[in-house]
């Protein structure tokens, strides 16, 4: 609404003005001043847009008044009241940039031809400002938009032909990522902001990203903590849109140096919601590096798994799947491609060893597992696998040989003694050529090989549960020489005896 300020001596010359404004229909704010000393003190205060001033008036009349107030507010739009007598202060006044003047008596049909154009005049001039702050907005999202997909300034500058005006960014304050699980832009679209505005108590600029996401930066005067905004746009976003969503919020920045690198971190820290879809609001925080013993433990945990899927040992394939699962799940600087990558891998092992009627199976399971939106639903494709392997290896059990079975309860008797093929064959009375047949042939391995994965297994559940000696464990698990088994263990775990065991927690000396 526009604001209008009258000014007169004469107060019925002043209602006169307002009934004729009101007989318009003109929708304006009104004030009114009886002299220019009074109206200069309001033209101060407030964001007059028309003033309609009498030109002689006591302590300061309309000329001096307008001499004051125009070089400070040129587009002010003055009309000035002036008697016959008064011609030549009026055509003084016109010179210096009144809009019009009009003798008194006040004409209605003249005054009201001319607040006309004076309203078409200030609607044209507000057009121009929206449509100026609509090119700027355009402008800052462009920018804003090209620096998070990486494309540098100068880039964008020779793009737009002209130099990008880049002092907005520097008042950004903080960064923060919004999510949906749906298609929510395409639905609410640019109306997004104004929701926001209606509630946020501090000011941002707004960047859509895609249907899903949108990127908040808030501006430098936000006297909240980044916790606090992030708790105001998910609540706002409840209550406004009735919609969940997740927000990844960054700390405070003196400086924002590269905003694709900010936008990585965001969505990096975005990924929790994988891991803990039942919170909404991350914060940035220092991330857990991988070290080379991490790393390590997952290799190992892998080959252990993959070791149980070959020895067709269901439970311990259980045991080390969910360490595996909890290990990801506790350290959440993994990303989805990843832990989609290795439980795929995992997912495509476990099927080789499934009758070839599960083939069709497989691809859904991948292409379920892909889709996955939480990692609890990636452990439940995993687990549903791990229970067809665990019928299955109940029925190959069953059809087992006997000495074969015979001979692998007499290794989980006797691996920390000296065993060799000929001392199994005697025990199920075979000649050692036949059992090695017969063995490789039931178990998909050789027997030297499955006594050695046997001990080896043993001797890292000691390192795990005990603080015996590393010596102590090699003569328990069947190795004389020290070296000899530290480096066996070395080759099938990718990693001392001694290096496993300080990952474990344990602290001694071989």
């Amino acid at each position: 609404m526009y604001q209008i300020l009258i000014v007169d001596d004469e107060k019925i010359e002043r209602r006169g003005i307002r009934f004729l404004l009101k007989k318009m229909g003109i929708e304006l704010e009104i004030y009114e001043a009886a002299n220019g000393k009074e109206a200069l003190e309001i033209l101060q205060e407030k964001e007059i847009d028309i003033l309609c001033t009498d030109v002689k008036m006591p302590f300061m009349n309309g000329l001096e008044l307008i001499q004051q107030i125009l070089p400070k507010k040129p587009e002010l739009c003055v009309v000035i009241f002036s008697g016959y007598s008064e011609f030549e202060y009026a055509k003084h006044a016109i010179q210096l940039g009144v809009y019009n003047y009009i003798l008194k008596p006040v004409d209605p049909k003249e005054f009201e031809k001319t607040m006309s154009k004076i309203m078409k005049i200030l609607d044209h001039r507000q057009l121009d400002r929206e449509l100026k702050e609509k090119e700027q907005d355009f402008m800052k999202e462009h920018i804003l938009y090209s620096l998070v997909n990486g494309i540098s300034l100068e880039v964008i500058a020779e793009k737009v032909k002209g130099e990008c005006q880049t002092a907005f960014l520097e008042e950004i304050d903080c960064l923060f990522l919004v999510e949906f699980s749906s298609d929510f832009f395409g639905k609410v679209g640019l109306d997004f902001p104004t929701l926001l505005k209606k509630e946020i108590s501090w000011e941002f600029m707004y960047l859509n990203l895609n249907l899903r996401q949108c990127l908040i930066f808030a501006k430098k005067e936000m006297e909240i903590t980044p916790k606090q905004g992030a708790e105001q746009l998910y609540n706002t976003i409840r209550k406004q849109c009735g919609m969940e969503a997740y927000i990844a919020a960054s700390d405070k920045k003196e400086k924002i140096e590269a905003l694709d690198k900010e936008f990585e971190a965001l969505e990096l820290l975005m990924e929790q919601k994988f891991y803990q879809p039942e919170q909404h609001i991350f914060m940035e925080q220092m991330k857990d590096n991988v070290n080379l013993l991490s790393q390590i433990n997952d290799d190992m945990l892998l080959k252990q798994i993959r070791q149980d899927l070959r020895m067709k040992d269901i439970e311990a394939l259980k045991e080390h799947f969910n360490r595996l699962c909890e290990k990801y799940r506790n350290k959440q600087n993994f990303s989805q491609v990843y832990i989609k990558f290795i439980f795929s891998s995992l997912l495509k092992d476990f099927y080789k060893t499934l009758p070839k009627e599960k083939e069709g199976t497989f691809n859904q399971d991948i292409d379920r597992l892909y889709r996955a939106e939480r990692f609890s639903e990636v452990m439940e494709i995993i687990g549903s696998t791990i229970t067809y392997l665990e019928e299955e290896f109940s029925m190959v059990s069953t059809s087992l040989h006997k000495e074969v079975n015979e001979v692998t309860k007499y290794i989980a008797l006797h691996y920390g003694e000296e065993i060799g093929v000929e001392q199994l064959a005697d025990v199920v009375h075979m000649t050692p050529s036949y059992l090695s047949y017969l063995f490789k042939k039931e178990m998909g391995q050789n027997l030297s090989k499955y006594i050695k994965s046997y001990r080896m297994e043993k001797a890292k559940e000691q390192l795990e549960s005990t603080e015996e000696k590393i010596a102590t464990i090699s003569y328990q698990v069947g190795y004389t020489n020290v070296s000899y088994f530290c480096q066996s263990f070395r080759e099938y775990f990718g990693v001392s005896p001694q290096k496993y065991r300080d990952g474990g927690g344990h602290n001694d000396t071989e």
